[in-house]
């Protein structure tokens, strides 16, 4: 098929199996980032009761994945959401499932920098380096972490360009190690650790506040957030069924991981430890289990996986805007690939450029710990939106399956829309949270319009994006609705109603 630019849609080679899916969901979930940073920032909502929390998040995360899968097994397009919804629901939502799904994975890609270069600095004085040319090192200085960070991206950037096999190989390697550290410290502190096991961990209703839960289950949805990233390469996989076995084995990969996580945790680290460590969380429970060098073990993994995830956020991104390229709803940079690597190299260049012009804006919140709970708040509430859209357009893509048996109807659209609406309801109540909150503005990670300022950027250049797609590009993708990819109008197994 012709794509919109009149010449056959350049094809990525199909190199990946299962386990180089599972590599960069993995990679992209980052569960060692989210252990050693995310549990004390969702320490600061819920207090200890992070296993429940981390549970009952799963839930609906689990419906989406669903949804992921049912949608690639009748269409698999590295666009996913963004070919899916537009599909099903309506060209602008799709525009805007795929938009969200780039700008939050920058802003990511953003912090992760910062990140990296913090941990990096942990490690540097670990190993008795305080001081570099005059300059005391501080891993919660943003500007120094950003610093160093970006030079961390533009290598990930370099082995993207290179080959996304060769990308999955060194975090199949990084994911080896990170997860043999995760499982025997946390192992081990969740037997030796000094504060007792306690049911009221596992009550979601002793949690001081309803906002105190939704803000806890959005930062818990941010953690799970990445294993869809499988999706993003399923043209680049062997089987397409195998992005969705990489996805789920991702998924319930992270749960267990980060109830382990959430356990060792708060046996070994009382509340106010877990909330006044921040960023430097996990390094605080290596030294409370062991000595050095041993203790200097977590913060090793931390490092990799933040460099795993600053590789594996550059991937899926480059290759949804490769999709959106080939509709003509993004320029035609997007579209070019590499003759020598069979990667989209200038796509992946450009995206780890913006990246790092991001990353240099993000100086504006001077300590590493503000600028993680903003981004992460900001990312939480449009990935439930996106999230939520692909989850209705499986329920309407498969809406024949309720004049089928029970099961059938309550798998294909009932688990579905009934995910979606739960995560609507935490991204929109957390929202007005936000909007009352404050009374004026401040770039503070607690002032509530500065905090509902970033998403509502994120959505609003989404429309001005879509606009100048639909009407200066002229897109065909607003009147079809249809990827230049689907050469079929009906793909294979979709119900008739469906489409």
């Amino acid at each position: 098929m012709r794509t919109p630019y009149g010449s056959d849609p350049p094809v990525l080679r199909k190199s990946l199996g299962v386990l180089d899916g599972v590599a960069i969901a993995a990679s992209s979930t980052a569960a060692t980032t989210s252990i050693g940073i995310g549990l004390g920032v969702t320490a600061g909502a819920v207090g200890l009761h992070l296993p429940i929390v981390m549970l009952l998040a799963f839930i609906p995360i689990l419906g989406i994945a669903s949804a992921y899968t049912r949608l690639n097994k009748v269409e698999p397009n590295m666009g996913s959401g963004y070919v899916w919804v537009g599909r099903s629901l309506s060209p602008w939502l799709g525009f805007l499932t795929g938009w969200i799904g780039i700008v939050s994975t920058v802003v990511f890609l953003a912090y992760t920098t910062a990140v990296t270069g913090s941990a990096l600095i942990q490690l540097a004085g670990e190993t008795g380096l305080h001081t570099l040319g005059g300059l005391r090192l501080d891993p919660d200085s943003t500007a120094q972490s950003t610093a160093i960070g970006i030079v961390i991206l533009v290598a990930v950037t370099f082995t993207a360009v290179i080959g996304t096999r060769s990308a999955a190989a060194l975090q199949k390697w990084l994911l080896v190690f990170e997860y043999a550290v995760l499982l025997g410290f946390c192992g081990y502190g969740l037997v030796k650790g000094p504060h007792p096991f306690r049911l009221d961990w596992l009550n979601p209703f002793t949690i001081p506040s309803g906002q105190a839960l939704a803000q806890g289950l959005l930062l818990s949805v941010f953690c799970y957030w990445g294993f869809e990233s499988t999706f993003s390469v399923n043209e680049e996989i062997k089987k397409p069924e195998d992005a969705s076995k990489a996805g789920l084995i991702t998924l319930f990969t992270m749960l267990g991981l980060f109830l382990l996580g959430s356990f060792a945790f708060q046996r070994v680290l009382s509340a106010d430890e877990l909330v006044g460590h921040g960023a430097q969380g996990l390094t605080f429970f290596g030294d409370r289990l062991a000595t050095q060098p041993l203790a200097a073990l977590p913060l090793v993994a931390l490092t990799f996986s933040a460099v795993a995830s600053l590789q594996s956020g550059v991937i899926p991104t480059v290759r949804g805007m490769f999709a959106m390229s080939r509709d003509r709803t993004l320029g035609p940079l997007w579209l070019k690939v590499s003759p020598r690597y069979g990667t989209p190299a200038a796509g992946t260049v450009a995206i780890g450029c913006v990246a790092a012009g991001i990353a240099v804006l993000s100086l504006l919140i001077p300590k590493i710990g503000d600028l993680i709970l903003a981004s992460v708040n900001a990312i939480g509430i449009v990935v439930s939106l996106y999230y939520a859209l692909t989850a209705l357009a499986a329920a309407s893509r498969f809406r024949g399956a309720l004049r089928e048996s029970v099961g059938e109807a309550v798998r294909a659209v009932v688990i579905p829309v009934l995910s979606a609406l739960f995560l609507l309801g935490l991204g929109g109540y957390l929202a007005w949270t936000f909007y009352t909150s404050a009374d004026h503005f401040e770039v503070s990670p607690d002032n509530g319009w500065f905090m509902l300022a970033c998403p509502a950027a994120m959505l609003l250049s989404g429309v001005a994006a879509a606009a100048w797609a639909k009407w200066v590009r002229k897109s065909p993708y607003f009147v079809t609705g249809l990827s230049a990819a689907a050469a079929d109008p009906a793909p294979l197994g979709a119900a008739p109603e469906a489409v």
